[in-house]
Formats: C-alpha cells, structure tokens, sequence
C-alpha cells in the first residue's frame, strides 16, 4: 500500500463544507490510506501563506504530495494555498463558471459570505432541536411528544452523536431512549415506547465492535465483555424485528449516512440553510 496522503480541509469559514465533501470524495478511493487535518478562518493572504508553508512542510516530511479541499471564495488566498504544492481541489470551481453563465451575472468573490446567509429562524430552530437532544439524551426526558424522531439502541451504538448531528445540521428534534436489560427481558416495546412507534429508528452495531467501544469506556466490566455485547445486540435486533421497526447498523456507516437514512425512512424534511 502507498504512503499514507496528507488531506487537509481549507476553509475562510468553518471548514465544514470542505471537510464534508472532501470526507465524501476521499471515500471513494479505499486502497489509499488519508490522514485529515481541518483549518478554518484562512481569512488573509497572510494566513493563506503561513497555511501553504504547513502544508508543503507535511507534504515533504511525509515524502508524499499532499491534497487540500480549499471552500476559500477568494482567489487570491486560492493562490497564496496553491504555492503549498499540493493538489489544490475548489470545492466551487466547477460550479461557478455553469451559474455565472445561467444567471448573467459574476460571481462576488468575498470572504465569508457564504456564512453570513443566515436565516434566524433556521438557525433558532436548530438551537432549540440541540437543547432538545440535550435534554432527551439517553433517556434523561422520556416525554417524546415534541419528537421528530427517537432512536432506540443498546449503549454505545452511535445514538447520542447522531441525535446531536440531526439536531446541529437539519435542525430535527432528536431523542434516544437506551434498552436496559430489563427491557431487553420481553419481545415487546418498552411501554413509554409504545405511543411513539412512529417516531422509533433503532440502530444497532457489531458486538465486537460493540465490546472494544465499552472497554474504553469501564474496562474489564461485565458491560464491556463481548458475551454481554452479543446478547445485548441480538436481543434488539430481535425487537426490532418483531415490532416492525427500521434498523440500521452504525457499525461502518457515518453519522452523516446514518442521518440521511434516517430522515429519509421517517419522512422528516430537513432544515434548508
């Protein structure tokens, strides 16, 4: 196998756009090993070159051509990035020239603008869904009437940071509820999961996987043994199907495909930015 290659995700912003479709590029190249690095607020030519110096020092103490996936709207930091070396990919490039063309009118190259679209209302709406799942995480609130969705898993399967994500990206209100081993004694829902069965996704995720997870959590417990993982994890999967409910392994999926299958199954429109 090759030398592992240096990503780094370049942004005037954030960095989350490039990170999210650079991660989604890079996923299509499974024989190449990546190590990822984000940097945001690249808002100067001053910063952009400081960047570019880090970059090409990776690049060359690694003995290999690092990538960056720039969301920079300025060319000017574009070109202070390109004298890194690197394979320098604008996330926007391809679509600029095709809108210009379409909308007769140039592009205005301003750093941050593209995170100053800001609607209040959307923005409040995921602030309200994050304290949402906050409140409802793991079973804290069990009040579900205000609920988008409910995801319904043994401990430690993904349900916490995907709640967090719908809640942050899409602004749904999210909600997980934990199966404890009493629940996980009969073949039917929890009771004050009952009323709520149309809100219900389970996920659930390998044992071993399952097992290495909860050994960094309480090493060495019966919670982290993977012969209490296997009966865990098959004792769901079993409600799941007796009840009829969508289910989803974590095991080797992103919380940004677990998300999208979720809101996808359950009908639930996403927040539009």
């Amino acid at each position: 196998m090759s030398a592992t290659r240096p990503v780094f995700y370049v942004s005037d912003g954030t960095g989350i756009t490039a990170e999210t479709i650079g991660h989604s590029l890079l996923t299509q190249f499974s024989g190449t090993q990546f190590s990822t690095n984000r940097i945001p607020f690249v808002d100067s030519v001053e910063r952009a070159r400081e960047v570019a110096a880090l970059i090409r020092a990776r690049g060359e103490a690694m003995g290999v051509r690092p990538i960056v996936v720039s969301s920079c709207v300025d060319q000017d930091l574009a070109q202070a990035l390109g004298e890194s070396g690197a394979l320098v990919l604008d996330v926007f490039a391809p679509f600029i020239e095709p809108l210009e063309r379409e909308l007769l009118e140039s592009r205005e190259s301003r750093v941050g603008r593209a995170h100053g679209m800001v609607d209040f209302d959307t923005y409040h709406r995921r602030i309200n869904a994050m304290n949402f799942a906050l409140t409802h995480d793991d079973g804290m609130s069990v009040n579900y009437d205000e609920a988008d969705v409910v995801l319904v898993a043994v401990s430690r399967a993904g349900k916490t940071p995907t709640c967090i994500y719908l809640a942050l990206h899409h602004g749904v209100r999210a909600a997980n509820y934990p199966l404890t081993e009493e629940d996980l004694e009969h073949d039917r829902l929890p009771p004050r999961l009952r009323a709520h069965r149309a809100k219900l996704y389970g996920l659930t995720i390998d044992p071993v996987r399952l097992a290495q997870i909860r050994q960094e959590r309480r090493p060495n417990s019966r919670y982290a043994k993977l012969e209490t993982c296997r009966h865990e994890v098959a004792a769901a999967e079993a409600l799941f199907r007796a009840e009829r409910i969508p289910l989803l392994s974590t095991t080797h999926t992103s919380i940004e495909e677990i998300s999208s299958k979720v809101m996808s199954t359950l009908g639930i429109e996403r927040v539009m930015y």
